[in-house]
């Protein structure tokens, strides 16, 4: 009997242990089979497509957009430092902190760029990247975005976008083409937000779009990459010779009996001011966190609604009064009107940016909704109080017209003054990055090299601003030509190229009529504006 149950009990133990070896063995058969599938599978991928892995391997020019344009949205404290040193080995040594925001406890490489830039088909997984490959792309040295915005800080990064120095000029595009101009201002509202919201529906139709530049890409190639990305740095640098000229134009209505004349030469008191305010903004161009300016740049909002209240206060309080004048419509000087108005909603190059960049994209288009009906209110209501109060005799700038005996005007006047200070660097800085990017050799982008890039531009924006000091005009051509393309053209020719094959008819006509008016405008309006313009030069 005990023989017995000692032999069962064995027989047992040899049962449990075969079952186990077998379960063993089946297990790391599976594993085996799993490894050798996922090779394969490997191996096909890599054999397939291998556009897509050149796609993610080389990220052409610009690789520093989306880090630069991040900084319009940033809402980190503010720290702040300059450029120091004796050679920096490269541009990332530098701007590394060019911007701060918290990050995620994952690698560059690993956060960043382990997807490909952009995938024909969505199903298609990530490749990812080697490490030289990552050390080549991190050429800009900042840290990725990380999806922290709120809906609220949202918008408030939406309207002070939109609500920009082109609310100054509202009331002299009244003079030009007339009350009923006005309507354009409402056109203009829904085809611009309805384009912001085409960019985000581009940006979903592929994984690894994150910036406009990359939609151009996905739509068209290098070609498309390149000419959106070269159009969205004129746009900038433009608006900092705009800056240049409101601040000298400002500046010389508080002081304007200033002059110089030295060994022959004599400067008037906008030139002074001009050169005054360049030098004045030069500095912040050197820094090499920006964090402080952005921070600083978001009282742009704040600054925009200061600058209504005193021009309300000036026409009520101080009672210099409203006035109804003008004519209902001028269609002779209308395309100037049509340039500035376009000028006043193209904060595109921004969208994708505010998109990437919320805690809920999905509330994406209710953003861009609140804020072009705020910037819509803003708008409407300057030029309809500053053209009221101050008729035909309007400046290309109503901070211009109001009297400088009230302490209203002085506020608003240096509000304009200070504000473009604050966001000249940063305007400035996707361009400069842009061009470190080109530098061919490591030794080259060394501080002396930089700093001498930086400066140049500084001074060549100056340069523009001596040569063309006409802010309404100078903001016309920008708002026709750049504007219209980046704001209008360009969203609705992505969106057609990038889903073809899933539109509706009525979605297709809306782009088509989209881009129709944008072609019109743009054609008729950088026609008259280079006419006025080569009209005042000679």
């Amino acid at each position: 009997m005990v023989f017995d149950s000692t032999r069962r009990k064995g027989m047992k133990v040899d049962e449990e242990l075969g079952r186990d070896l077998v379960d063993e063995w089946n297990s790391d058969d599976e594993e085996n089979q799993a490894k050798t599938i996922g090779e394969n599978e490997e191996e096909t991928e890599s054999e397939a497509s291998p556009s897509q892995s050149d796609n993610a391997m080389d990220i052409p020019w610009p690789q520093s957009y989306r880090q630069s344009m991040d900084m319009f949205t940033s809402v980190t404290p503010p720290t702040i430092s300059f450029l120091r040193g004796p050679s920096l080995t490269g541009v990332s040594s530098f701007l590394s902190t060019a911007y701060k925001r918290p990050q995620p406890q994952l690698s560059e490489c690993e956060s960043s760029l382990s997807k490909p830039l952009i995938s024909e088909d969505p199903t298609t997984p990530p490749v990812k990247l080697s490490a030289s490959t990552c050390s080549k792309l991190s050429i800009s040295g900042l840290p990725p975005p990380q999806e922290q915005c709120s809906f609220s800080q949202s918008v408030i990064n939406g309207i002070n976008i939109l609500c920009g120095i082109g609310l100054l000029t509202t009331p002299y595009a009244i003079k030009e083409g007339g009350w009923l101009s006005l309507i354009f201002l409402v056109i203009f509202a829904v085809f611009c937000c309805y384009t912001g919201v085409l960019l985000k529906e581009c940006l979903e139709s592929s994984p690894g779009l994150k910036t406009y530049p990359d939609i151009g890409q996905a739509a068209f190639g290098l070609a498309g990459r390149l000419g959106i990305a070269i159009f969205l740095y004129v746009e900038l640098y433009a608006s900092c010779v705009e800056y240049i000229i409101m601040m000298s134009d400002n500046l010389a209505s508080l002081f304007p009996n200033t002059y110089i004349s030295l060994a022959g030469i004599h400067l008037e008191s906008h030139q002074v001011f001009a050169i005054t305010s360049t030098l004045i903004v030069l500095p912040t161009v050197w820094l090499k966190n920006l964090s402080l300016l952005s921070y600083l740049s978001g009282g742009g909002v704040v600054a925009s609604i200061l600058v209504a209240l005193c021009l309300l206060w000036v026409g009520v309080v101080d009672q210099v009064g409203f006035h109804p004048s003008g004519t209902a419509l001028d269609l002779t000087n209308l395309s100037v009107t049509i340039g500035i108005f376009g000028f006043s909603y193209a904060g595109h190059s921004v969208f994708p940016n505010i998109y990437s960049s919320m805690k809920e994209p999905s509330r994406f288009p209710s953003v861009l909704i609140v804020s072009f009906i705020f910037c819509f209110i803003m708008c409407t209501g300057i030029a309809t109080c500053g053209f009221l109060m101050f008729g035909d005799s309007i400046e290309s700038q109503f901070t211009l017209n109001m009297p400088s005996e009230y302490v209203a005007s002085k506020i608003a006047v240096w509000t304009m003054v200070v504000n473009p200070l604050t966001k000249y660097a940063l305007t400035l800085t996707p361009i400069t990055m842009s061009i470190e990017e080109l530098l061919p050799q490591t030794q080259l982008r060394s501080y002396s090299v930089v700093l001498l890039i930086r400066t140049i531009l500084v001074f060549s924006t100056l340069a523009m601003a001596l040569t063309v000091p006409f802010f309404a005009i100078v903001m016309a051509l920008i708002g026709s030509l750049l504007a219209m393309l980046i704001a209008l053209i360009f969203p609705c020719a992505c969106y057609l190229k990038l889903l073809r094959g899933k539109l509706t008819k009525l979605k297709i006509a809306s782009c088509i009529l989209v881009i129709t008016v944008g072609l019109i405008c743009a054609c008729v309006g950088t026609y008259s504006s280079i006419t006025r313009l080569a009209g005042k030069i000679a």
